[in-house]
This record gives C-alpha cells, structure tokens and sequence, in this order.
C-alpha cells in the first residue's frame, strides 16, 4: 500500500470534516466526480473502506479515523513549512515532487538523485522546478563545484521526511487494524545497548511479535540522532546526553551505569588492588571515543593535567577485549558492556578508588512521536527488562 498523492490526503481529511461531497467540493474548487473518485482511488490504495456512505453524508469508519489522525499530524508537519516559502505550495506540491526534492537535498546533485530514484535526470529538474517556482526565496545554489542546499530546503525536505513517516506509520496502524503485519521499527543502538537491554528486549518483542520487521542500526550517536530527527530512526536505545541536545527529541531514563577498568587475567596491575588513581599513572589504555560520555568521564581523572599517551580509541568491544587479551592496555568501559565478559573471566575488573559518576542509560524519541502499536510494545519490553536489570543489581 502507499499513500502517494497529498492532493488525495487533503481532499480525504476535508471529507471527514464536512462529510458531503458537495461541501468537500466547493471547498477546494472541484468537480463533485473529482472528489468522488479521488476518495475511491485512496480506499483502494489502503485496501478498504474510509466512510460510511449513507443518506445524510460519509462519514468516516474506525480504519477512516485512524488514518485521518496520521494525515493530520503529518500535514501539521509539512503546511507550515509550505506556508512559510509560498501559500501556493500548499496547494500545488505533490508527493513526487517532494520525493524529488528529498533526494536532492540528501544527494546534493540531480544526477545522484535521478539515480536513487531510479528517474531520469530531466524528470527530476522538473519536479524540483515546480517546487522552485513557486517560491522566490532561494532553495539551491548553482556553483561550479555543484549544488549548494540552503537552510530552507532542508527545512523544506525535513518536514517533507516527517510527513511521510507518520503517513508510513498510518498504513501500518491499518495493517494492523485489519490484523496484518505493517510497517517496521527501526533502532539507533548505541554500544552500551547492545550488550544487555537490546538483546533481551528485542528477543521479548519477538516472542510477542514474530513476524513485525526490525532494524537495528548501529552508529555514533551523532549518526542515530540524525536519523532520528530525519524520521528514519524510531527510537535510540543507550546513554543518554546532558543536556539534552535539542528540544525536538525527548529522554527518557531507564537505570544508571558506572564506568569500569577492565584488564587481562594475569595482568601486573591485578595482583597490586586495590589500587589509587596514581597507581594508573603511565599507564597505556583502550577507551571510547572523543565526544562520548564514557570518554568525557575518562579524560575528567586521566586527562586534566597531562593526557595519556598511547590511547586506542575505539567503539567496540569486541575489539577492544581482543586488544586487552594480547596487551597490557586498560580499559575503560561501561560496567554493564564488561559485565558477561568479567562473568565468563575473559577480563577482570580493577577494584580502584574512583568514584565514577552515575550514567543515565534510557530511551531518546522524537517529541511528539506518536508510535505505533507495535513501536509501543517494542518500547514497552524496553522497559520491562530495564527494570529486571535494576532488581538485578
């Protein structure tokens, strides 16, 4: 199913409002057959009836109802934006044509775009073109170098990427009304994450929903929080920020971890705990990267007079237990990660007298997302083995 004409989507959701077509009609200066079959042309698109057709007008069915509230909420997203350029593109912009002018934006090149989009080149001038001309602001700028995107047109393509979100998780809502499987959740996992909670909730949420598809995407949280304000990221699972960094996503804290040194067995420094904070000095180590809270907090001991020398940066785990085992590094991780590895004696924890501040590790979504019913459960079994995890410890 898809929901590609905002034309469609407009005259649908007047419709749930007025409830005859003759209003409907005058309302947007067409033809009554217009709106009638561009009302039939929606209900088959999304497989089933949006209205009542009875005597005294339509009126809108439950699975009418639930995809009015996600054609609101994403015109709510798109029309200011459309407004603020020009009042006529309100009117005019058609799905197409802002597909096309995302792929642009993103691509910053109409040759990469037409690609992407699997269109020829001239198709997509012409679509960005329509936009353009309704507006005199400038969208893009034409240089030798290539295609400069403007503040504007990213405004413009962000709002247009939203809006599609919630149109995508209005036909999942159908689906799943109409006891189909529908739509996907995707989650930016953080490296914290996925040693404990992600695993253990999404083995929950599949037991519960065997067949709903799932994304996990892994990356620097700069990466997922993109992703998340693109609309292309549900939610992001791992330590929060503090503060947050924008008002547009909200956070939600689910328990707190502490950071741990971790070595070998048979490493010198296991032999000499419990150990002081100048027992580390000259030591070589293995630690997160630059701009993560677990780093920020390394370099607040180790670093405020003079920095380590021979630090290994890295995201991984994995990576950095293989380092440990063929080294004399230290490292400085989660708790939490190090957790199933000091369990199973591949590494062992540095009893010291640091006191590491308490990390929030939780939950960080859209402001005003609306999730799905399946996101819901999804967030739900989040939660549940969070608290799991702080009876545990």
């Amino acid at each position: 199913m898809t929901l590609g004409n905002i034309r469609h989507l407009r005259l649908f959701l007047t419709t749930t409002r007025l409830n005859t077509i003759t209003r409907v009609a005058g309302r947007h200066n067409l033809s009554q057959p217009a709106v009638t079959q561009a009302l039939a042309k929606l209900e088959a698109d999304v497989g089933g009836a949006l209205f009542d057709r009875m005597s005294r007008g339509l009126y809108p069915t439950d699975r009418g109802l639930i995809l009015a509230r996600r054609v609101e909420r994403a015109l709510a997203l798109l029309d200011p934006v459309l407004r603020a350029l020009s009042p006529r593109l309100v009117l005019t912009a058609t799905s197409a044509q802002l597909t096309a002018f995302i792929a642009v934006c993103e691509r910053q090149s109409f040759t990469l775009a037409a690609t992407a989009l699997g269109l020829a080149q001239p198709t997509v001038h012409r679509a960005v073109g329509h936009i353009e001309a309704e507006t005199s602001k400038p969208l893009f700028h034409r240089t030798a170098s290539g295609l400069l995107v403007t503040p504007l047109a990213r405004g413009l393509a962000r709002a247009a990427r939203l809006a599609f979100s919630e149109l995508d998780q209005g036909l999942a809502e159908l689906a799943e009304f109409d006891g189909r499987e529908g739509g996907r959740i995707v989650i930016g996992s953080l490296p914290l994450s996925r040693a404990a909670l992600l695993p253990k909730a999404l083995a929950a949420f599949r037991q519960s929903r065997p067949a709903t598809p799932v994304s996990v995407v892994d990356g620097s949280y700069d990466m997922l929080l993109d992703g998340l304000l693109r609309g292309e990221v549900d939610c992001i699972v791992g330590a929060l920020r503090d503060p947050a960094p924008t008002p547009a996503i909200v956070q939600e804290a689910l328990f707190a971890d502490r950071l741990a040194l971790v070595v070998r067995p048979g490493h010198p420094l296991v032999a000499r705990q419990p150990l002081r904070r100048d027992d580390l000095s000259g030591q070589s180590w293995a630690v997160p990267r630059s701009g993560t809270p677990t780093r920020a907090q390394f370099d607040a001991v180790f670093c405020n007079d003079t920095p380590p020398e021979g630090i290994i940066e890295t995201g991984s785990i994995l990576l950095m237990r293989e380092v440990l085992a063929l080294s004399d590094l230290i490292g400085c991780i989660s708790g939490l990660q190090a957790k199933a590895d000091i369990a199973k004696g591949s590494l062992v924890r540095l009893e010291t007298d640091i006191d590491w501040p308490a990390r929030e590790i939780g939950l960080a979504t859209r402001a005003n997302w609306l999730p799905t019913r399946a996101q819901q459960a999804f967030l739900d079994h989040v939660r549940a083995c969070a608290e799991r995890m702080r009876e545990a410890e």
